[in-house]
């Protein structure tokens, strides 16, 4: 049953649709067909990304707010969690979208793992292809010089980490003047292991990464320009 979900609702589908963008879109660069792929993937998840965002910028305090509880409370568990629970339906905190995006972005990442280990090229594309998808042929990997099937590429997943370097340094200017141990160990240790499992990966993933992380920078800038923080 797994398999049956896994093959027919979303590998066939979203390998269908990579191809598709390959031939009609990307004039036959897989690695443009990744971006328009990630691109039309977060338009269609714009909804959530959008109330995602208006939260997160209306409740720019709110982790503030929520350490303070920490420290006042860490004695009594029960209270602690009503208090947290209390901001959360105060501020109208919905962390059910950031689940979702970060879900279905998972889900590619695999989902375009399983498109390299199975292989894009000869009888294998034929077998997934729908009737009204043209096989493409030879599938060109290269994309701006690099192979996107290339493992221990250490440029993209560079660019990747320090991206979440910068995104991260920016984020903690704006909103912590002082930064605790656990601040500086996240701001040093997501983008090291990032970039450790996108160096691991093929190539083609952290070209998915970047153009996600940009798709949602660009949003967030947009978005605040619409709405403003609240204040504690």
């Amino acid at each position: 049953m797994f398999e049956i979900i896994w093959n027919d609702f979303l590998y066939k589908p979203l390998f269908n649709a990579l191809i598709w963008l390959y031939n009609n879109w990307a004039h036959q660069n897989l690695g443009w067909a990744v971006v328009y792929l990630t691109i039309g993937l977060r338009l269609l998840l714009l909804p959530t990304a959008i109330i995602g965002e208006k939260s997160r910028i209306k409740n720019a305090g709110v982790t503030d707010e929520m350490e303070r509880i920490e420290k006042e409370f860490h004695n009594d568990p029960i209270l602690k969690k009503e208090e947290l629970r209390k901001i959360v339906k105060k501020r109208k905190i919905k962390p059910w979208t950031s689940v979702v995006n970060m879900g279905v972005q998972l889900l590619v990442l695999v989902l375009l793992y399983q498109v390299f280990i199975r292989g894009i090229t000869g009888e294998r594309i034929l077998k997934v292809l729908y009737d009204w998808i043209d096989f493409p042929g030879s599938i060109n990997i290269m994309f701006l010089g690099f192979n996107l099937g290339e493992r221990h590429d250490i440029i993209w997943s560079g660019i990747v980490g320090l991206f979440l370097l910068v995104e991260i340094y920016l984020d903690y200017r704006k909103t912590k003047p002082q930064l605790s141990k656990s601040d500086l160990f996240y701001f040093i240790l997501f983008p090291a292991v990032s970039f450790l499992l996108l160096w691991w990966l093929p190539m083609v993933k952290s070209v998915f990464i970047l153009t996600s992380l940009i798709f949602s920078a660009i949003l967030h800038q947009f978005m605040k320009l619409l709405f403003k923080p609240k204040k504690s």
